[in-house]
Formats: C-alpha cells, sequence, structure tokens
C-alpha cells in the first residue's frame, strides 16, 4: 500500500502513536473530570474509548505525513563522512 512507503518504520510509528495517546488520555480525562464535575467513571469512559480510535488516526496521520517531503532534511552523503579533512 503506497501509504507505507514512507521514512519511517511501522514500529516507530505505532510508539509515537501509543505515546501521544497516553498524554492525549490524560488530558482528556482531566477535561472529562472537570466538565463533568468529578464523575471520575464518565472521565475514564470518555477517555477510554477515544484511546483506540485516536491511536489508529494517528498512526494513519503519520503514515501520510511521511510521504510528504516538505520539510524534510536530506542525509549527509556517504562517500562525505569517509573523506579526509
Amino acid at each position: 500500500m503506497f501509504l507505507f512507503n514512507g521514512l519511517e518504520s511501522h514500529p516507530r510509528s505505532l510508539v509515537k502513536a501509543v505515546s501521544w495517546r497516553t498524554v492525549g488520555s490524560i488530558d482528556t480525562f482531566l477535561l472529562g473530570l472537570f466538565f463533568s464535575g468529578g464523575d471520575a467513571k464518565l472521565a475514564g469512559s470518555i477517555a477510554g474509548t477515544e484511546v483506540v480510535t485516536k491511536i489508529a488516526l494517528f498512526y494513519f496521520h503519520e503514515r501520510a505525513w511521511s510521504l510528504v517531503r516538505w520539510g524534510h532534511r536530506r542525509a549527509p552523503e556517504e562517500s562525505a563522512e569517509g573523506a579526509a579533512v
């Protein structure tokens, strides 16, 4: 599939998605707690539900962005690394 021909490996994209969702879910739980008047069960169910959908959305978003060349810097030429100065 064309979407996965980017510069990052699949495991890297997945780990980034999970780590970001951990931060995002804590934020969602705290906001849910605040807006629900302290109902931890409601806040937890909101945060728990959005974990799965947002991990998947972030993963595919990252894979799509890995195809965009804008903002990428080229890696130094390998021959330049071995050259004597």
